[in-house]
């Protein structure tokens, strides 16, 4: 399954490495953290790890650590601009059975 991207995620991947002047793509992680007990990591990939999978969506690879994939499997991310002052990732993560209150952390 993996880690997919919207073309409009995708598109504005593509933007901010292209502002950022250097990247390969789009890491995507989790780390222990919150009341729920894991939250998303997002960053700009440089030089691929050892452990990476790479998943491939619209001309921008992202990429997911062997550790970081299970609790991410299957999802979506996406990219919503509501408004001027409202915008960002959206992630769709199939796996998640909780989420806290804030929405900053979830489990599976």
């Amino acid at each position: 399954m993996g880690v997919t991207l919207t073309p409009s995620a995708a598109q504005r991947v593509k933007l901010m490495i292209e502002k950022r002047g250097k990247g390969i793509g789009l890491r995507v992680a989790t780390k222990k953290s919150g009341c729920a007990g894991f939250a998303y990591v997002v960053d700009y990939v440089d030089e691929a790890g050892a452990d990476d999978h790479v998943f491939t969506h619209h001309g921008i690879d992202v990429y997911v650590d062997a550790k970081s994939l299970p609790p991410i499997d299957g999802m979506e991310i996406d990219y919503v601009k509501e408004s001027l002052l409202n915008e960002g990732f959206e992630f769709r993560n199939p796996n998640v059975k909780d989420e806290c209150g804030c929405g900053e952390s979830f489990s599976v």
